[in-house]
């Protein structure tokens, strides 16, 4: 046991922080090991290896891997209006910034070797250093060494050097430094092969809604691509006119933007990309005046094509995905609108039946049976007595009735919808079924009174005893859900429990 240091602070520990190496509980870790339990088995397998190994599920990992993202995004952003627009004119800030994410990348290629895998084909994450270090080398360690280049360290040096010369080299050496820099820089941008990966990651050990993380993720990693294709075409629409020291006929003199802020030069870089993306050439009659914008032009025109194919693609794709109870169900009601159709049905009618489908399925398409055969007998009994249990309770004759009773009883139960105006059950017609209410209105009329039940009421009781024959008439007064219990499954249950027989028998001649 650690004692107190002296002053009265406790010395410091690295348990707290080995914790953060560790799987923590969350929906993709237990989807991937099955139990709380397997995956306390998992954060034991990696403690008792006694080496500094970053786990796939840890928090530890989801931290360092969302900030990473958002430091190669902004990466991403600024490396080209660097190079594009700044002229070496960048600032402490800004240079700071360079040196601190180079040095992030650097760090981030040797963590790599200390960072778990997420086996495909396994259940059990890879973390032995052996075969991490491994797959790294033979995947993505070249292009992460050669993206992690520390272009601000070079920046740093030669502003340096640049300061401690004599004024009459400074000119010169100037111009060769921001070439240099502007060339080597663009090393940089392949920084965007790990925006992919880093988000890959973060949808992988996400504590949420699996489905749903993965469609947001997927919307997110298009539109950002989106966003940098047309960032990086509109600095490119500027930097090669900057290569060639802005010929006579370019379009940033044409433009007058030699002496413009920024902002502005970036505004029009981004408008003439814009343009040739979507290949609309709005504002703007001009036609290439060389080979080299030419070539720029084309190379817009066909980047955004690429760009709207991928938009159609991937929004295709989502839509297949998503909301399937949906499309089924508009698929159903096609179907329906055919058939009426064809029977020349009348169109009150129609309108009717659509309005049932609407009000029975409110635009998805379940079918209840199929679902609850898909879970097991406990999860069904459990579902159907949480929907129906509290229905079946309020009447009297199956108030005090053991719950093995009511499990039956409402596992007996059909869901069925009727409209405003529709006759639930007419006068003196035979009584097969009684109705619980979950949700609407209906009026219950006899020759010498009338009255209206709502959500939690029941009515047609009274056929499960004497099968008789109706003693009123019902009506909705709106879209009404009801439960039905059939007089056939009624006697059935109760065969199975003669004891409650007897007590609902008494109970309904008490109330008589």
């Amino acid at each position: 046991m650690e004692r107190p240091a002296p002053g009265g602070r406790e010395r410091f520990s690295w348990d707290g922080w080995k914790n953060l190496l560790l799987p923590q509980l969350n929906r993709q870790s237990l989807y991937v090991y099955g139990s709380e339990v397997a995956v306390e088995r998992e954060c034991i397998r990696q403690r008792e290896r006694g080496v500094f190994v970053i786990h796939p599920f840890s928090p530890l990992r989801s931290y360092y891997t969302m900030c990473m993202v958002a430091i190669t995004f902004l990466n991403l952003i600024g490396i080209p209006i660097e190079i594009a627009f700044l002229d070496g004119q960048t600032g402490v800030g800004w240079e700071g910034f360079n040196v601190f994410s180079d040095t992030l990348f650097l760090i981030d290629v040797g963590l790599n070797f200390r960072m778990g895998i997420i086996a495909e084909d396994s259940e059990a994450a890879i973390l032995d250093l052996k075969c991490i270090r491994q797959n790294y080398l033979k995947s993505w360690f070249i292009p992460d060494v050669i993206a992690a280049f520390p272009v601000g360290y070079i920046i740093l040096i030669a502003d340096l050097q640049y300061h401690s010369d004599s004024p009459s080299s400074k000119a010169s050496k100037m111009v060769r430094i921001l070439m240099f820099v502007r060339i080597l820089s663009l090393v940089r941008l392949l920084r965007v092969s790990r925006l992919v990966r880093f988000f890959n990651e973060v949808e992988k050990v996400s504590n949420a809604n699996l489905e749903v993380v993965r469609v947001f993720f997927r919307i997110l990693s298009l539109f950002m691509m989106i966003f940098l294709l047309c960032h990086w075409n509109g600095c490119v629409q500027y930097f090669v006119p900057m290569l060639e020291e802005f010929p006579s006929d370019c379009w940033v003199r044409r433009e007058n933007l030699m002496n413009a802020t920024v902002g502005e030069k970036y505004s029009f870089g981004i408008f003439r990309a814009l343009s040739h993306m979507t290949a609309i050439s709005y504002g703007s009659s001009e036609t290439p005046t060389n080979e080299v914008e030419l070539w720029i032009v084309m190379t817009s025109i066909v980047s955004g094509a690429l760009m709207y194919t991928v938009l159609v693609a991937n929004t295709v794709a989502l839509l297949t995905d998503a909301d399937i109870p949906a499309r089924i169900y508009k698929s159903k009601i096609n179907h329906l609108e055919d058939y009426m159709v064809f029977m020349k049905l009348p169109k009150a009618l129609r309108l009717r039946i659509s309005n049932y489908f609407q009000a029975r399925y409110q635009g998805k398409w379940y079918e209840e049976k199929d679902v609850l055969n898909w879970v097991s007998s406990s999860l069904r009994e459990e579902i159907v007595m949480t929907m129906c249990s509290g229905l079946v309770r309020k009447v009297p004759m199956f108030k005090n009735c053991d719950v093995n009773f009511i499990s039956s009883i409402v596992s007996e139960l059909q869901y069925e919808v009727f409209q405003e105006g529709d006759i639930i059950m007419c006068q003196n017609t035979p009584g097969d079924r009684m109705f619980f209410i979950e949700h609407g209105q209906v009026v219950v009329e006899t020759d010498s009174f009338q009255q209206e039940l709502c959500d939690g009421d029941y009515f047609g009781e009274t056929c499960l005893l004497i099968r008789g024959r109706r003693l009123s008439t019902v009506q909705a007064q709106t879209i009404c859900q009801l439960f039905s219990l059939c007089v056939d499954s009624f006697y059935r249950v109760l065969r199975d429990y003669p004891e409650v027989m007897t007590d609902i028998y008494r109970e309904h001649l008490s109330r008589e």
